[in-house]
C-alpha cells in the first residue's frame, strides 16, 4: 500500500512564502508594469531578504514566469471546465465565453495579465502559449458547428475565434483602461451580452 505523505511545516511555510513573493511580484507588474519589478522591491513588499526570493523561485526572469504562469493556471481551470461540459457547438461556444468572462470578473488582476502581458520575451511567449492553447479549442468547436451544418461554412475558425477573442479582451479592459470613462460592472456584463447576442446570430447557419 503506498504510503501518504503530507508537507511538513517548514515545506508549508516556504511555499506560503513562495506564493505571497508571487503575488507581491503581480501586484508590483500591475502598479507600474515590468519596469517596477526589482527584486530589490518585492523583497521590501514581502518583507524577505532578497536572497529569499533566489532561494524560492530565482531571478528576475524566473518571477516574471512565475507570475505569468500563476496566471495561466487560474485561467486554464476556469476554461478547461467550460470546454468540457457537454452541448452543441454553439452551447458550448457560450459556455466557453462565460468562463472566461466569469476568469476576468473573479481574477481581475490574473486576467488583465494575460490580456495586457509585461514586454519581456519570456512572459509574451508564454502567454502566447495560453492563446494558442485556448483559442485552438474555440476553433475546434466552431468546426465541429460547421461540420453539423448549426455555423455558417463561410466562417473561418481561425478568423472568428481571433476576432472574438480580440473583441471580448477589448470590452473587459474598459475595466482598467485609463483612457475611458468609468465603467460599471452592470455595463461591462450588458456589453459582453450583447457582444454575444451579435457573435451567435454571425455563427449561426442559414439553415438552422
Amino acid at each position: 500500500m503506498t504510503k501518504i505523505t503530507f508537507p511538513t511545516r517548514t515545506q508549508r511555510k516556504a511555499e506560503a512564502t513562495r506564493l505571497a513573493i508571487i503575488e507581491h511580484a503581480e501586484a508590483l507588474i500591475l502598479e507600474g508594469g515590468a519596469v517596477a519589478l526589482t527584486l530589490e522591491a518585492v523583497a521590501e513588499r514581502a518583507d524577505v531578504a532578497v536572497q529569499t526570493i533566489y532561494n524560492r523561485i530565482g531571478g528576475r526572469s524566473a518571477l516574471l514566469m512565475a507570475v505569468a504562469e500563476r496566471a495561466f493556471e487560474e485561467n486554464k481551470a476556469y476554461m478547461d471546465a467550460a470546454y468540457a461540459a457537454a452541448g452543441t457547438p454553439l452551447e458550448r461556444l457560450q459556455m466557453a465565453a462565460k468562463g472566461y468572462f466569469r476568469f476576468a470578473f473573479e481574477r481581475p488582476n490574473e486576467f488583465r495579465l494575460l490580456a495586457d502581458p509585461p514586454n519581456e520575451p519570456e512572459a509574451l511567449t508564454r502567454v502566447s502559449e495560453l492563446v494558442r492553447h485556448q483559442n485552438s479549442k474555440m476553433e475546434a468547436a466552431i468546426a465541429d458547428g460547421i461540420s453539423d451544418g448549426s455555423i455558417d461554412p463561410n466562417v473561418d475558425p481561425y478568423l472568428a475565434t481571433t476576432s472574438m477573442w480580440a473583441a471580448a479582451n477589448g470590452i473587459l479592459s474598459l475595466m482598467w483602461r485609463a483612457d475611458s470613462a468609468p465603467t460599471s460592472p452592470e455595463l461591462i456584463e450588458q456589453l459582453l451580452a450583447q457582444w454575444m447576442t451579435i457573435v451567435i446570430k454571425g455563427l449561426t447557419s442559414p439553415r438552422s
